[in-house]
């Protein structure tokens, strides 16, 4: 492409960014990309609202997108001034009836209807619902083991109503996008023993992701994304090389659940997933539209 002597330069960079998308565009047109959100960008408005653009303009050029939001911090500060007492054990929050009854006020509340409020401002058409409307998932109680330091015996941990999705049903969401609509999902279900649960956000996404058998599942994170043992950014994995580096203790922390997350996610149905960096402006776009990418793709 060149440019005559009447069209400046950065008009002509402008076209060649949409012309190197245009093959992700016919490619992924009319497939699901799942996309959890949190962390640092839901706190930042300008990220939040650059958040927002990105996914109205990923229904704008024929793609579905379906929003699975955290929530965790928000939740923190609302026990706090209401007194409600929280306890940990082994890092993971303990949820009593009065802390499961304050995280779907806040998530399936004011959160979900504040991102609701966002993609509306940036030109989108978005529903906000939870795992319990329409069925979406049901949920069966979470169950964790810790191992004592000093009888080595592993010991069971109760952590209240924390679930996991048992079941996904995606007919509410089929109808939602069927209508011109972007899902905006909080992480809460219930389960067959009629109570609510607050499901891990990366958790239910990928769930999701799986059920829907989504193009894309992108976690976006504090972090670049996965690290190698010397800092620098793992473009590209698969469940082996994942397996490998949690071996090498190279993979550790809150990077493990989100690993296997998008390991189950893959193994379950969804074609990739990929977990970058929330911080940076249209991340998810520069991952997904672009030749050089973003973040770290993990895929079969």
């Amino acid at each position: 492409m060149t440019a005559n002597a009447d069209t400046p330069a950065p008009d002509i960079a402008k076209a060649q960014v949409l012309i190197e998308a245009l093959p992700y565009f016919q490619r992924y047109a009319g497939r699901t990309f799942v996309v959890k959100y949190g962390g640092h960008a839901m706190g930042n408005p300008q990220a939040a609202r650059d958040f927002a653009e990105d996914i109205v303009l990923l229904k704008a050029v024929g793609i579905n997108p379906v929003v699975v939001h955290g929530g965790g911090p928000q939740i923190g500060e609302m026990l706090e001034k209401l007194g409600v007492e929280t306890t940990f054990v082994d890092g993971l929050r303990v949820t009593d009836e009065a802390t499961a009854k304050v995280a779907e006020m806040v998530l399936s509340g004011a959160i979900n209807k504040q991102l609701v409020g966002w993609l509306a401002e940036a030109g989108g058409k978005a529903i906000g619902i939870s795992g319990k409307d329409g069925g979406l998932v049901r949920a069966r109680k979470l169950e964790r083991t810790t191992r004592d330091p000093e009888s080595l015996i592993e010991q069971v941990i109760d952590l209240g109503y924390v679930g996991e999705p048992a079941e996904v049903d995606t007919n509410v969401i089929d109808t939602a996008v069927a209508a011109g609509m972007i899902p905006v999902i909080a992480p809460i279900a219930a389960g067959d023993d009629g109570a609510t649960y607050n499901i891990n956000a990366d958790t239910m996404a990928g769930a999701i992701a799986a059920a829907l058998g989504a193009a894309r599942l992108f976690l976006l994170t504090d972090v670049a994304g996965v690290l190698d043992a010397d800092g620098e950014l793992l473009p590209e994995l698969n469940p082996a090389d994942i397996a490998e580096l949690r071996e090498g203790g190279v993979i550790k922390g809150g990077m493990v659940p989100k690993l296997e997350t998008c390991v189950s996610a893959i193994e379950a149905g969804c074609e990739a997933a990929v977990v970058l960096d929330g911080r940076v402006a249209h991340a998810m776009l520069l991952e997904f539209f672009t030749a050089r990418g973003a973040g770290t793709l993990v895929r079969a």
